[in-house]
Order: structure tokens, then C-alpha cells, then sequence
């Protein structure tokens, strides 16, 4: 006999860690502690380019990146980390700014306090903090730059930089062991063991305990699995989610995606950053998409409108649902920055754009707005459901046009005088 049980459907309890708050003038972003997992994204132009860095900066932030991080690695890099701070005032982008520093952290923030002050958070990288008697100086002076400025700090550990000394002696210890570890063990050792070390020795010097986030980058989706759920294990600091060295394209959506997910879904990660190599001429905001993109399909966050769309078969010869699909997909998103303030709550709006009778009319009832356009050899018809019902067919050349008429009609009438918990 089988036994009826309830399916299970969601995702997982989140985990209880602490709250880490990042800001910047009256902007507060809220990492841990079972606050929505937030989304963040890097520059890759040269931080010298003032005008240049706080235009990428804009189109990030406008996308939807509430992080961004950009490389702080010398002098000039940190005399401009003030001037683009500046820009993004001027443009009303508030968007905290994340500094990332690796060998010459300690200095620039003691020579450059402009910088130190401009920045909302500092990534620090213990593999690159300095060797032998240094690396504990140099260590010791970002942390107390965090304290003298009051910013958090995420301790990011990253296996192509790992510290080789702790490295070593974790190699030894191994050694040592009736049953040795593999060495993909010992390399998960040495990562987690370097961002609890630190974090705690951090904490010796005085930053406290919730300015503190963790994160162990890896380019392998299993190893990626494996650190994070020991690192959540044996610790309750907020993680960093990221596959590094993601790749380009669909390589590096699918792979960010299938290690993502599947901590996600265990409740373990509060921000994260999808490391897409761009294409030529590509767009950088890709990796805020992609981001956003996972947190909502998985139900756990709403970022904006979602188009359903068929993947057209022998009944769907025509392309006419194909290009309405997708300028329906990127209208929706062009107008979220607006949306988003004027009409709370249609971030979680669902539009279906089908291609055939089979499966039309019923997805387009199951969305908020939907429309079945005829496949190959059906009447030229296309109705129009808006939750659930018929409210009209189009006809004729400019469907299109009146379909994203009556999108724009419904999101008015529907979210513009509501106020919606987000």
C-alpha cells in the first residue's frame, strides 16, 4: 500500500547564521541571517578609469547588482575609488562598493583613508596578505583599517592563492594519519581551515564576529559542494557564494547554476556572484541576470516579471511567438528600474507567450497574462488570457504591439495602488 505524503516543495529552511549589515549613506544591505540571499557582481574595467568604472558600476547596479565590487591594486587605483564614488552620488546610484585588495591591501588602506572611508566592505584574501613574519603584520593592519572605519569584511579564500604554509602543514599532518585523506581532501581542509582561522583571528584583533563573511572560491562544481556544506558545518559567519573561473557562456551558466543550486536549495549561501568570463563585446551585466535568474526560478527571491515561453516544435514553424517572446522577455526588463519604485509587487508577475493550441491556452490561463498564438496551420488567431480568463483575440500584423499594450495596462491597474511586502 502506498502512503499519501504531502510533496515537499520550496526550498530548505535557511540556515541561522549572523547578520552582517553593509552600507552606504541610507542604504542598508543585510547579508545572514536568513535575509534574502543578495546578489553581487565585479567590474572588470581599470579602476583608474573614473568615468568609465562608475558607468559599469550604473549598469550593474541598475540591473540589479545590490554589491559591487571593484579591484583596489595599487596607488592610483585607490586615489580613484573616491572620485568614482562621487560619479555614482551624482548619477543617484547608491549602490555599496565593494574593494577588493590582494598583496598591498595593508598599505593602501593606511596611505589612502579616502579610499578606506568610500568603500562599504573590503575583501581580503589570506593567501595574499603577505609571507612568513609579514603575513600576520599585514593581516593585522586591513583588519584594524576594518575597525578604525567600521567595515565588514569578507575573508575570501581562494584555491589558486592558498596560503602554501598552511597548505604544508596541513600536507604533514595528513601524512601522519593511519588512513590519509585524498588530496582533494586535503585541499578542502586547507580552504576551510584558512577562512575560520582567519576569521577568528580576526576577531582577536577586534572586528567583531557580524562584520564578518566567508567565502572558499573553487572552479569544480563537486569540490564547490563539498567545501561549503563543511565550511556551513563548522561555522555561522554568512558565505559568499561563487564558482570562480565560472567560464564563458553557457559553460559557465550551467556550471555556476548546478553548484549553486544545489546549496542554495540546502540553505547555505546569503550572497552570491555568478563569474561568467564575458564574450566579445558581451554584456557585463550577464552575470547579474544569471544570478537573478537562479534565486527566482528556485522561489527564493523576485526580481522581475517571468516570461514563460514554449520551445516551439513542428507546430510552431512560425517564428512570430519565438521574436514576441522574446521582446516581451526584454521589455519586461528594460522597464523594471522604473517599475520596481511605481508599481511594488510586479517582480512577481508571470507572462506566457505559447506557440500552438496543444499546450497554449492552458499555460497562458495558469499566467497572469497569456497569449497562444496560432501554430502551423491553425486559424490566425491568437486569444488573450489575463488571470485566467479570455479578454480578447488579436489579429493581424501588430500583435505584438497590442500585446505588450495590454501588459503595460494590466501591471497599471494591478500593482499601482498596492503597497506589496517584498
Amino acid at each position: 500500500m502506498v502512503k499519501n505524503t504531502p510533496i515537499a516543495s520550496g526550498p530548505a529552511s535557511r540556515r541561522n547564521t549572523r547578520t552582517t549589515v553593509i552600507r552606504y549613506g541610507m542604504r542598508e544591505i543585510f547579508v545572514g541571517g536568513g535575509h534574502p540571499v543578495v546578489v553581487q557582481s565585479m567590474t572588470n574595467t581599470d579602476t583608474i578609469d573614473v568615468i568609465g568604472t562608475a558607468i559599469q558600476i550604473k549598469d550593474l547596479a541598475r540591473t540589479g547588482s545590490e554589491l559591487v565590487r571593484i579591484t583596489v591594486n595599487n596607488s592610483e587605483a585607490a586615489a580613484a575609488v573616491p572620485a568614482i564614488r562621487e560619479q555614482l552620488d551624482k548619477m543617484g546610484i547608491d549602490v555599496p562598493l565593494v574593494g577588493d585588495f590582494h598583496y598591498n591591501g595593508h598599505t593602501l588602506l593606511n596611505d589612502y583613508p579616502d579610499c578606506a572611508r568610500a568603500l562599504s566592505k573590503y575583501r581580503i584574501n589570506p593567501g595574499n596578505v603577505g609571507q612568513g613574519a609579514k603575513r600576520d603584520t599585514q593581516f593585522a593592519q586591513m583588519i584594524e583599517a576594518a575597525c578604525k572605519y567600521d567595515k565588514p569584511v569578507r575573508i575570501g579564500v581562494n584555491w589558486g592563492s592558498l596560503d602554501q604554509s598552511l597548505l604544508a602543514r596541513i600536507m604533514d599532518e595528513n601524512a601522519k594519519r593511519s588512513e590519509p585523506w585524498s588530496a582533494s581532501g586535503v585541499m578542502y581542509e586547507a580552504l576551510v581551515t584558512s577562512a575560520i582561522d582567519n576569521a577568528q583571528r580576526a576577531e582577536t584583533l577586534g572586528l567583531p564576529g557580524n562584520q564578518i563573511i566567508l567565502s572558499c572560491k573553487v572552479s569544480g562544481v563537486q569540490d564547490l559542494i563539498a567545501v561549503y556544506r563543511e565550511l556551513a558545518r563548522r561555522c555561522d559567519y554568512p558565505l559568499h557564494l561563487g564558482l570562480t573561473e565560472a567560464g564563458m557562456g553557457s559553460k559557465g551558466i550551467v556550471a555556476s547554476t548546478a553548484a549553486l543550486s544545489v546549496l542554495l536549495q540546502e540553505g547555505i549561501g546569503d550572497t552570491i556572484r555568478i563569474s561568467l568570463t564575458p564574450e566579445p563585446g558581451g554584456d557585463r551585466t550577464k552575470e547579474v541576470i544569471v544570478a537573478q535568474e537562479i534565486l527566482q526560478t528556485m522561489g527564493m527571491r523576485k526580481f522581475t516579471p517571468m516570461v514563460i515561453a514554449c520551445p516551439g516544435c513542428g507546430r510552431t514553424t512560425s517564428t512570430v511567438f519565438q521574436n514576441l517572446a522574446d521582446g516581451i522577455q526584454t521589455y519586461l526588463r528594460d522597464q523594471m528600474p522604473v517599475w520596481k519604485k511605481e508599481y511594488p509587487g510586479v517582480e512577481g508577475m508571470n507572462v506566457a507567450v505559447m506557440g500552438c493550441i496543444v499546450n497554449g491556452p492552458g499555460e497562458s490561463k495558469h499566467a497572469n497574462i497569456g497569449i497562444s498564438l496560432p501554430g502551423t496551420g491553425e486559424s490566425s488567431a491568437a486569444p488573450v488570457f489575463v488571470d485566467g480568463e479570455k479578454i480578447v483575440t488579436l489579429r493581424g500584423d501588430h500583435i505584438a504591439e497590442e500585446f505588450q499594450a495590454i501588459v503595460l495596462d494590466y501591471v497599471k491597474t494591478h500593482y499601482g495602488n498596492t503597497t506589496i511586502a517584498v
